[in-house]
């Protein structure tokens, strides 16, 4: 079966997300050392800085955002997983679950306050390097999660429910090598779903899926999102009550 034979069937989306889809828009993947981060107020200079001139915040949404916007309005995508942290998805008009966070808002590690990531890169600009929080003199971070750090365990049961209440799901631009989210695939597969990957390298995990699509993100997607449904009749999925 193709990925249109695929999609032409789909009417209960679920898309998990990665850097592969922001990678066309200029950004490139997210990571920072959180040990370092916050042991060191130099390594938290240095790293501020850095991230003043990051492309992260100049990108703008690309073919691939726009096309999952417009299958989100369309009610075929019920749920939009990304592991992005760049905001690119909320931008192109999508309602998403930010597994791993959000790099537009930081958090103060002592307190819990949160602010908005421009206005800390404001007071880096002006020399106030390294932002502490206003509030406490704590140390501010971004309100992603670093490499190696556990996802929000509400985030992953709500990802998880997500992944069962699919008729097919779309993983568009991730590797598929870093827990947990790797494993919302085999769940899905396992609950169902048929699954379709789109990415430019091999996955661990293109052997469940009904399809696999070896083309950029800006370019397979909107070729998908245009596949017309020919489905009808109920659909089933381990969300469904009635399959209980």
């Amino acid at each position: 079966m193709s990925a249109r034979d695929v999609m032409a069937l789909a009417r209960r989306i679920t898309a998990l997300t990665g850097a592969g889809v922001s990678l066309e828009s200029g950004v490139v993947r997210f990571r920072f050392d959180a040990e370092s981060f916050l042991s060191s107020a130099r390594v938290r200079g240095e790293v501020w800085r850095s991230w003043l001139d990051d492309p992260l915040w100049t990108a703008e949404p690309n073919a691939a955002h726009r096309a999952l916007a417009g299958l989100q309005r369309a009610g075929r995508v019920r749920s939009l997983l990304t592991q992005n942290v760049d905001g690119l998805h909320q931008r192109a008009g999508s309602t998403v679950l930010e597994l791993h966070g959000s790099m537009a808002r930081v958090v103060c590690v002592s307190c819990g306050v949160t602010g908005a990531m421009s206005d800390v890169l404001d007071r880096v600009r002006a020399g106030d390097v390294p932002p502490d929080c206003a509030v406490c003199g704590g140390v501010l971070r971004p309100a992603a999660v670093a490499f190696g750090e556990p996802l929000d365990d509400d985030v992953v049961r709500a990802a998880r429910m997500a992944v069962l209440d699919c008729d097919v799901m779309l993983v568009v631009g991730t590797s598929l090598t870093v827990d947990p989210a790797a494993q919302l695939v085999p769940l899905a597969a396992r609950a169902g779903a048929a699954v379709v990957i789109c990415t430019l390298e091999p996955t661990p995990y293109d052997s469940v899926a009904a399809a696999v699509v070896r083309e950029p993100a800006a370019t397979a997607l909107p070729e998908l999102a245009a596949v017309p449904v020919v489905a009808t009749g109920p659909i089933r999925t381990w969300g469904d009550p009635s399959t209980w």
